[in-house]
């Protein structure tokens, strides 16, 4: 497995992976698919990788938190894998490149927002040295339910 950063002509694969989520999860809130040029848009402006193993298997990035320069040393990030693949190390390894890059670059700590639902998505954040921080209560809305979003934090 290589993790490296991502090019535009890995957008048809992350936008296939996200769409994933979106269509059939609550992982994501999102209710709209995002196109090949969304996902071109996203590897321009935020910093992205793919972990590649014989083909993209899955993507982190990561971005300013909130707007405006008071915020710019905290970072949010996404990271989703290719169905099928948990367990395998992709997510650790695009993590572990992830929190290393934004910590040279000069980021003091990034956030993760994990829907209530993905108690996979709670624990694998907390065996990285997350901290769940605060759960905001029926914040999404997806598939006519309320969800909660999780709030986790680590200090880089």
């Amino acid at each position: 497995m290589t993790i490296r950063p991502a090019t535009a002509a890995d957008a048809p694969s992350i936008a296939a992976i996200w769409n994933h989520y979106i269509r059939e999860t609550t992982v994501t809130f999102l209710p709209d698919e995002k196109s090949v040029e969304d996902a071109e848009r996203m590897i321009a402006t935020d910093v992205c990788l793919v972990a590649d193993d014989g083909g993209v298997q899955g993507f982190a990035r990561y971005f300013q938190f909130r707007g405006g320069r008071g915020y710019v040393h905290t970072v949010e990030h996404t990271v989703l894998l290719a169905p099928g693949t948990a367990g395998r190390g992709y997510g650790r390894g695009l993590m572990k490149a992830l929190m290393a890059h934004a910590a040279e670059a000069g980021r003091h700590s990034m956030w993760a927002g994990v829907s209530g639902e993905n108690a996979d998505g709670v624990a694998f954040h907390a065996a990285l040295g997350f901290e769940e921080i605060a759960r905001l209560p029926e914040v999404g809305f997806k598939f006519g339910r309320w969800i909660d979003l999780v709030l986790m934090q680590k200090r880089l």
